[in-house]
């Protein structure tokens, strides 16, 4: 499974991306809003730290638009991928902009229809916001399953993004499922690596060989 991070501010990205855990960025307007800088500098920086996809959203909703938006975010740099809704219109921009071999996200997806139809559309990622459906009483993981079981059966190429992650377990049950990426907030991807059994080995391991006297170096 690849991990992206769902944030727009570069000290968290070169951060994350140093670990070598980091395989793309999902951003967003409200995102990039936080920063109080240009969507399209930051967004050209960001691409310029990692090496894989990075998701810059479209913000029109007509496809003439939101064409020439995407067509502006894909010039940026070589690793865009634009981002679109699950619309109409939204989807005629991701098949528009698929023929031309610029990678698209199609977000905000809640029903395995829409990632049926965003499949179709030559979508190179699906975005599902499970949290978003559990904050309402649907399983958000039911339909990852969903999802990954009908592009599995038609061998779509579409990469299953689990979006809306709300914590470490969210992302152990997608990749159970077999989702392609999590894009995650910084917080839940530093909350991977911690579990209190590690911390307490550690420091019983460390006061065994403080006892020794010894040194390494």
């Amino acid at each position: 499974m690849k991990f992206f991070i769902d944030t727009a501010d570069l000290d968290d990205i070169r951060d994350l991306a140093a670990t070598g855990m980091v395989d793309g960025v999902t951003t967003n307007p409200s995102l990039v809003a936080k920063t109080g800088r240009s969507f399209l500098e930051v967004v050209e920086e960001i691409a310029g730290i990692v090496d894989g996809p990075v998701s810059a959203e479209c913000v029109a909703t007509d496809f003439e638009t939101m064409l020439k938006e995407g067509e502006k975010l894909a010039a940026i740099a070589d690793n865009i991928a634009v981002k679109v809704p699950l619309t109409v219109d939204g989807l005629k921009t991701c098949k528009a902009l698929s023929d031309k071999g610029v990678m698209v996200n199609v977000t905000l997806c809640f029903s395995a229809a829409q990632a049926l139809l965003a499949a179709k559309a030559g979508a190179a990622f699906i975005s599902p916001f499970v949290g978003r459906l559990d904050d309402v009483g649907q399983d958000g993981m039911e339909l990852i399953a969903d999802i990954c079981q009908i592009y599995a059966q038609y061998d779509f190429d579409t990469e299953v993004l689990v979006a809306s992650v709300r914590g470490p377990q969210h992302v152990v049950m997608a990749a159970k499922l077999g989702a392609d990426v999590a894009t995650v907030p910084p917080k839940v991807l530093r909350q991977l690596y911690g579990h209190p059994l590690t911390d307490k080995g550690l420091d019983a391991f460390l006061a065994d060989w403080k006892k020794t006297g010894q040194t390494i170096l």
